[in-house]
């Protein structure tokens, strides 16, 4: 189940982060699960100094995944950066 909960995490997380860099026309579910994963490890190693990854009570951290989308917006940028596309 936790498996589970972290991909619909990771596709949420990437799919906020497309919308930001204006790229959720040209991404897909599994773009968007790769970018929200890539994003919480470039997120907490980043910024984690500012939100420790500490689980709550109920395993929810709303700035955890703030930092998240964060890191996901640096991972669509480097994306970017990298393979030469850009946003339409």
């Amino acid at each position: 189940m936790g498996l589970l909960i972290t991909l619909i995490l990771a596709a949420l997380v990437g799919w906020i982060a497309s919308m930001i860099m204006h790229t959720d026309g040209q991404m897909g579910l599994i773009a968007n699960i790769i970018a929200g994963i890539a994003g919480g490890f470039i997120g907490t190693t980043l910024l984690g100094f500012i939100a420790p990854a500490s689980p709550t009570d109920n395993g929810f951290n709303i700035m955890g995944i703030i930092i998240g989308v964060i890191g996901a917006c640096i991972a669509i940028w480097l994306w970017q950066l990298i393979t030469g596309r850009r946003a339409a």
